[in-house]
């Protein structure tokens, strides 16, 4: 594994831990500034594009002040650094409060691409687009192909 890889897989995890803290400190400092030739993104599971710094960090304020209990168990992580830009895939497994409250819970899967560009304060969140898995009972499709 590359210095650059480590370091993106390091600051990756530090993303999914500021949301699992609720911690909007940190995560202000893991987003990319917005750049005179481009602002950041972010798409949220369901939501439209959200475009520039103080939306995007607006929408993580948001969430983390409704979500009473989130955590992140992350796999199929895949990396690949282009010179100062770095793209990481990753699907979330999510596990979250459920309806009833802090006694329920519900599961989810998430998958994300993560966008970083090298910045002099380090590899940085430029994009974040998350895309639901729809969960379905994996025998359906079986009942559902053709016999010949």
């Amino acid at each position: 594994m590359s210095v650059d890889t480590a370091a993106i897989e390091t600051v990756n995890q530090e993303f999914y831990t500021a949301i699992e803290d609720a911690d909007l400190d940190r995560m202000t400092e893991i987003w990319a500034e917005d750049a005179p030739d481009g602002q950041v993104t972010c798409v949220h599971p369901g939501w439209s594009l959200l475009a520039g710094r103080s939306e995007v960090l607006r929408s993580w304020a948001l969430i983390m002040a409704n979500t009473t209990y989130i955590q992140f168990v992350l796999t199929d992580v895949t990396t690949t650094v282009l010179g100062d830009v770095a793209v990481l895939t990753c699907v979330e497994n999510i596990l979250t409060a459920g309806e009833e409250g802090e006694s329920s819970f519900a599961a989810g899967k998430v998958v994300a691409s993560n966008v970083y560009i090298r910045t002099p304060q380090g590899w940085r969140l430029w994009m974040h687009h998350g895309s639901p898995v729809l969960q379905g009972d994996e025998d359906e499709e079986e009942d559902g192909e053709l016999e010949h």
